[in-house]
């Protein structure tokens, strides 16, 4: 029996120490290959375009190239995958798209929460943690929002890429990242800080051997927020498309000022429907 424990002891902790180290060498590849791909991108006077602007304030789009490759392979997994799932998720019966919204904005607030601290915004750190625990509790695991009828409602959210830029981290280049879709180095390496254990919810589900979640449901919940935002931007991409005569130009720009206006915490968000009730797109 003691040595059957300790056998298995030894072959959870090879297996940690495997995942772990794979992580940081994916992580150290990734941040490598990216100083070094924007070298040739150095101008005469030696400064690196990496973490520069244009004169106009506008990000540099280093790798425009790779990135319009990666855009149009999105394109075609929006059309064949992510876009029929999302016109099929409509006709699910407006309760369930309502849960599966509040579920979702409820697991962000785990990212959200140390955010708000490392911003310096303790009172919204509060009120964001109370949100949480009213939804997880009272609220079925945030399926229901019985927090927003106690006060603790505009909520925002902030992730890794925010609290970067508050920093005063640059955008650096433009990036488009395959199925994840639009992104710069700043928001790139602030998404990496998950499997660095900036996500409780990852860290509970893939990071570590529970018993109650899994890898599949870390998993399940990014595609199904995917999915829900596709959902309820339905006419406004399509409309986007339709009236573009450079799709991606208009998709870079429309991240990149959405994202602006995020970090500034202003009322006047660029117009998606991110965590906006389904009733709003019901009775437009």
């Amino acid at each position: 029996m003691v040595i059957g424990n300790y056998i298995k002891y030894r072959f959870t902790f090879v297996k940690d120490t495997i995942k772990i180290t794979s992580m940081f060498r994916i992580l150290r590849i990734f941040i490598i290959s990216l100083f070094i791909g924007t070298s040739s991108f150095a101008g005469s006077d030696g400064q690196n375009e990496l973490s520069k602007e244009s004169n106009n304030g506008e990000v540099k789009d280093c790798f425009e190239g790779i990135n319009r490759g990666i855009f149009a392979f999105n394109e075609v997994l929006d059309n064949i995958i992510v876009e029929p799932l999302a016109k099929g998720y409509r006709y699910l019966p407006s309760p369930i798209r309502k849960g599966t919204s509040n579920a979702i904005s409820n697991l962000s607030l785990v990212v959200t929460i140390p955010n708000n601290i490392l911003q310096g915004d303790f009172g919204l750190a509060g009120k964001n943690t109370g949100r949480f625990v009213v939804n997880s509790t009272i609220g079925i695991l945030g399926l229901f929002d019985p927090a927003s009828n106690l006060g603790l409602n505009n909520y925002e959210k902030e992730d890794w890429g925010q609290t970067l830029a508050t920093w005063g981290a640059g955008e650096g280049c433009y990036l488009v990242l395959p199925i994840l879709g639009p992104s710069t180095l700043r928001d790139t390496l602030g998404s990496l800080t998950t499997y660095m254990g900036g996500d409780a919810w990852y860290n509970i589900t893939v990071g570590n051997d529970t018993r109650y979640v899994s890898d599949f449901d870390y998993y399940a919940s990014v595609a199904t927020n995917g999915i829900d935002f596709r959902a309820k931007n339905l006419e406004s991409f399509q409309n986007l498309e339709e009236n573009s005569l450079d799709f991606y130009a208009s998709v870079k720009s429309l991240y990149l000022q959405d994202r602006r206006k995020r970090i500034a915490n202003s009322d006047n968000i660029t117009e998606t429907l991110d965590d906006s009730d389904w009733e709003e797109i019901e009775t437009q």
